[in-house]
């Protein structure tokens, strides 16, 4: 049997999202989630929604892209979709055409919107502690090849991965410090955001490469994403962060 690349990369997304150094980033773990996860399926966006700490609502963590931020954005509007329902249901969410029903009729707001968008197909996995529910790794796509049996027992198999890493920050820790930890990476979102429209508007490109310009500067340098996002927000924008993409 011949090992392939796809298998190799498979193997070192998988390694690289469960073993994190002491002190990592949980927010960046879950970036690096939604970038494997569509590095490695057939998928066109993927992010995170979780279940917010007290547990009355859901609420989106990261994105992959900027579609699929503002795709996030809207459910939460409109208070329906496939990322606020694998939250809430702690269930996962086959692929689902948004042209035809159940999808159709059970987003008929925000189904119409992400077909606009130019997503024709959704579906989520779970994401998870052994024993606590986070939310979902939920995963769009524009169109075939869609995601088949074994795609999704992949894309599970990171959001386990990443689940593992959670665990092991908090030495398998109760559900009060994994719920800190999770507004911790709300709380940093918002951060992350600004730094990346300072980054858009200093170097005149789109939201997308800014964030990649962003993450590429932090794990060069291991640098904590949040860290780095907070210093360019307070206008501490590293020189080298400005010169051109090489």
């Amino acid at each position: 049997m011949t090992t392939t690349d796809r298998e190799v990369r498979i193997a070192h997304g998988v390694l690289d999202l469960a073993h994190r150094r002491t002190g990592f980033d949980p927010l960046e773990l879950l970036h690096d989630l939604t970038a494997e996860a569509v590095a490695l399926l057939p998928v066109r966006s993927a992010g995170i929604t979780v279940l917010e700490p007290d547990g009355t609502g859901v609420v989106y963590v990261t994105a992959s892209d900027e579609l699929c931020l503002a795709l996030e954005e809207d459910q939460i509007e409109l208070n329906e979709g496939p990322c606020l329902d694998s939250a809430r249901s702690r269930r996962p969410l086959p692929v689902l055409s948004l042209s035809e029903p159940p999808a159709s009729i059970r987003w008929p707001r925000f189904a119409p919107r992400a077909r606009r968008a130019g997503i024709t197909a959704v579906a989520a996995v779970n994401l998870h502690l052994p024993q606590l529910s986070l939310g979902a790794l939920n995963l769009l796509m524009a169109g075939p090849p869609f995601p088949g049996t074994h795609d999704l027992r992949l894309a599970q198999t990171l959001a386990d991965a990443a689940g593992a890493a959670l665990a092991f920050r908090q030495q398998l820790a109760d559900k009060d410090q994994v719920l800190d930890q999770l507004q911790t990476a709300l709380d940093s979102r918002l951060v992350i955001e600004q730094a990346k429209g300072v980054l858009s508007a200093r170097l005149g490109v789109d939201m997308d490469e800014a964030f990649q310009r962003l993450r590429a500067h932090a794990r060069s340098r291991q640098q904590k994403l949040t860290d780095l996002a907070a210093r360019i927000t307070r206008g501490d924008v590293p020189t080298d962060l400005l010169e051109p993409a090489r």
